[in-house]
């Protein structure tokens, strides 16, 4: 009887898996459309991609093709990556209070010069989603901030380096795909 008992819960479970799946891709397709009508689509096997330990800079399989940017909320480091593939610029970041989900996005807006949601000057704002209201993109401080950030903002603004968001805004430009993974 003990060997008959497992096989129906192997069963069961089997087809709550296969149920809990289906409603998932079924959910999926009645996402609504992101402003610039993005949607966010998780590319194949990218949060499950191996990463290269030997190697934190490499860029993560499972990221997409083609021209885009990548950036890994989990690592805090952007991919710059051309046409053929090739890593272009690669750097570290220091993240907002919000992150935007593991997707395929495009840049929306970009401006050279504002000040961000927590004061501070900041310019080459490349923008790229929202979540709850909050706006996420990349941009540089204009000067360094004399204080620590204040983590209980609701801030969506991702800060590279002067130099890495002079890169970044002459290679993200209105359309250019953003690879989100964890």
């Amino acid at each position: 009887m003990a060997s008959s008992s497992s096989g129906i819960v192997a069963g069961l479970t089997a087809a709550a898996v296969a149920t809990v799946g289906f409603l998932a891709w079924q959910a999926s397709a009645t996402v609504p459309a992101r402003p610039g009508g993005a949607r966010p689509s998780i590319p194949p096997a990218a949060s499950q991609a191996p990463r290269d330990t030997r190697n934190s800079t490499a860029l993560p399989a499972g990221s997409g093709t083609g021209q885009r940017v990548v950036y890994s909320v989990d690592d805090n480091r952007v991919w710059l990556v051309g046409s053929d593939g090739t890593v272009r610029r690669t750097f570290t970041v220091q993240p907002g209070t919000v992150d935007p989900e593991p997707g395929t996005y495009a840049v929306t807006s970009r401006s050279n010069a504002i000040t961000g949601t927590d004061g501070l000057p900041v310019e080459h704002v490349v923008r790229f989603t929202s979540v709850g209201g909050v706006t996420i993109g990349f941009s540089a401080a204009v000067r360094e901030p004399t204080r620590a950030p204040d983590r209980t903002l609701r801030t969506g603004g991702i800060r590279e380096k002067r130099a890495d968001g002079d890169a970044m805004w002459s290679f993200a430009t209105i359309g250019r795909r953003v690879v989100v993974i964890r």
